[in-house]
């Protein structure tokens, strides 16, 4: 290790001031009825905004009580599942038709719909010399960060960067929603080649194409892919876009607009958040867990094995040793995330065209068994079922996505969200930079 990135005797020492310093007792919590995070004791949302983009449906109203219920999720008021089922099978810009409604509130005619398209093939070229001085130049090993750098940089290219006014910012979201697939994949190309001495390509994304296509067409050496891919590929980024107002990378997307700082300072931060293991790192660690259990089960469909795995997982005893089945429960879902169910649906023929029918079977054994598991194992306020991570992850899998690309895919789908809680913010003028804290340190005296 470089002297660097070298951790010092001198800090490990202070670093144990640092734990012993930091440590709240977590009685103090229901002392002050203080809520961790953005959830009270019992795992509810505490209310913090309001939002016309998007809604999260989890549980309804019987006889003046809350019922967990089949989860929905609604863009601009229209059910995620409706706007899939009407998509045309031959068309695979489901996603940029959701971009035009998370952005504008409504469905767009045809003609304002091709010149959306028309914007973002205009927006997706990149500065002059961009790739060169910027994305070649000391590639990191993570993609969320080279992407964050890259919008951070792309600060210095814009002559109205600091300009909040909606028409600017609209400008500068529309851009940012064309270039994430660049940013992410010609990101990617330069550390493979730079650090895995693989050859380097950066192909041009073609102007007829959506951006599930150019995805594809970018990061393939030959460009090909077939239509089946790129469509599971489209709907993947439409269930991505947006997930209500209260996850963490878009409450971070309100947080610091409403100080009033620029968009590529807040979208950079949005990333920041979406980069972590809990929020739009999730997706990785089920991949990792089930390579882990393609290792360690040998018989796939025998439900005594699969159950005693699972078991040692929650007994941490197995994979990371975190008690948790990845993939399987949801801060806000009880009975059904919507976006896993409609995943579900389509790798299943995705898993046919690739020959990996045996390990969708596993995939949906392990789902079926956790969640039975951890229903008879643990006390859960609500119900459990599996998440959109349980399937994307073997989804970008089998599309021969590479695992440092999984996240950065959830950010080129989540920008259009984003923006359009920016510009939301801007517009109704939250107030939520300052949040409260309560000092809990009793005061003392030098003379002591």
């Amino acid at each position: 290790m470089s002297i660097y990135s070298e951790i010092r005797p001198e800090v490990l020492q202070l670093s144990e001031l640092s734990l012993k310093s930091s440590a709240i007792d977590p009685e103090l919590y229901q002392k002050y009825d203080v809520k961790r995070g953005l959830r009270d004791l019992n795992g509810k949302g505490v209310l913090t905004g309001l939002t016309n983009i998007s809604e999260i449906v989890s549980s309804k109203m019987v006889d003046g009580k809350s019922v967990p219920c089949e989860g929905e999720l609604y863009y601009r008021g229209y059910n995620v599942e409706d706007l899939i089922h009407r998509q045309p099978k031959d068309d695979n810009f489901g996603f940029e038709r959701t971009a035009y409604l998370l952005l504008f509130g409504d469905l767009p005619e045809e003609s304002s719909f091709r010149e959306f398209c028309e914007l973002l093939s205009f927006y997706r070229t990149l500065p002059t010399s961009f790739v060169r001085d910027i994305i070649m130049k000391a590639p990191s090993s993570d993609m969320m960060n080279t992407l964050a750098r890259s919008v951070l940089t792309l600060y210095s290219y814009d002559e109205a960067a600091e300009d909040i006014s909606v028409p600017n910012v609209l400008r500068q979201c529309i851009q940012l929603i064309a270039l994430f697939p660049l940013l992410s994949v010609y990101g990617y190309q330069a550390y493979r080649h730079y650090h895995d001495g693989q050859s380097l390509f950066i192909h041009q994304p073609d102007p007829k194409l959506s951006t599930a296509e150019n995805i594809l067409r970018i990061l393939r050496p030959d460009c090909q892919y077939t239509a089946l891919e790129a469509k599971v590929l489209d709907i993947a980024l439409m269930l991505h876009a947006d997930h209500g107002g209260g996850n963490n990378s878009t409450f971070t997307t309100h947080v610091v607009t409403s100080s009033g700082t620029d968009t590529y300072s807040a979208i950079a931060a949005a990333l920041g958040s979406l980069k972590g293991p809990k929020h739009g790192g999730a997706n990785i660690k089920v991949v990792r867990m089930f390579e882990e259990i393609k290792r360690e089960v040998k018989d796939w469909n025998d439900d005594g094995e699969i159950t005693a795995y699972l078991q040692k997982l929650l007994s941490k005893e197995a994979f990371d040793k975190a008690g948790l089945i990845y993939g399987i429960g949801h801060a806000v879902y009880s009975i059904s995330d919507p976006r896993a169910k409609i995943m579900a649906r389509f790798v299943e023929g995705l898993s046919k065209e690739k020959g990996r029918t045996e390990e969708f079977q596993l995939y949906s054994n392990v789902e079926r068994l956790a969640v039975k598991l951890i229903t008879e194992k643990r006390k859960i306020y609500k119900g459990v079922s599996a998440n959109v991570d349980f399937y994307s992850g073997f989804i970008y899998s089998m599309l021969d996505l590479p695992m440092e690309l999984y996240t950065p895919i959830f950010a080129i789908s989540r920008i259009a969200g984003w923006s359009a809680h920016r510009i939301e913010e801007l517009v109704g003028g939250g107030k939520i930079i300052r949040p409260a804290y309560m000092a809990v340190q009793p005061h003392r005296s030098l003379e002591e």
